[in-house]
């Protein structure tokens, strides 16, 4: 269970609303590209803005991750990456979109079938699990079940166990799984606030 008391938030509603109220615009329009269906989820969008790129940060040249001790790039991007690589701020969003939509979106869809039907925070905060700590773990997990069961905020909840590296509870991770920070929305919090 969390550590902390998962509620909804001002700051998450709006996020929300407003990744929508853009989709619904035509906003990201561009981002469709991605898509095999020709149309993004917007839950991807919503997890890639609000959720991934705020935890990640951006990196323009490859350096090492001392907590998962592999190379990374961009927005932790680890496939393909060595020393010495540069990419653009361009080239990291493209390769960020990408990567959500192709190998944690629809891996994630695959293993969970009624992961459709839940509320678009709630799609969005376990693809931004899904990328931090893997496809493999997250169909594994209770969070899953969960969703599996219909149970939205259980899973919200759920998904907050994932805050330990080296076998430690670390402080970045509790706060990205749950209520975030001052200047960021956490999964949880995010998650609970579309519901």
């Amino acid at each position: 269970m969390p550590i902390n008391r998962i509620v909804p938030t001002r700051r998450g509603r709006a996020a929300v609303a407003a990744v929508l109220a853009s989709v619904a615009a035509g906003g990201y329009a561009a981002y469709d590209l991605y898509s095999d269906a020709g149309r993004m989820d917007p839950a991807v969008i919503l997890a890639v803005e609000k959720a991934i790129i705020p935890w990640e940060g951006l990196v323009l040249t490859s350096h090492w991750d001392p907590f998962a001790k592999i190379w990374d790039i961009c927005y932790g991007e680890t496939q393909g990456v060595g020393p010495g690589m540069r990419k653009t701020k361009a080239q990291c969003r493209d390769m960020l979109l990408r990567r959500v939509h192709d190998d944690y979106y629809q891996s994630i869809m695959q293993c969970s079938p009624k992961l459709g039907a839940a509320p678009v925070s709630v799609r969005a905060s376990m693809i931004s699990g899904s990328y931090n700590f893997g496809v493999g773990a997250w169909c594994r997990s209770t969070a899953k079940a969960r969703i599996e069961a219909g149970q939205w905020r259980a899973a919200c909840e759920a998904q907050t166990a994932f805050n330990r590296a080296d076998g430690r509870i670390v402080r970045g991770l509790v706060n990205r799984r749950e209520m975030g920070d001052a200047q960021r929305i956490g999964e949880a919090e995010l998650c609970v606030s579309g519901l």
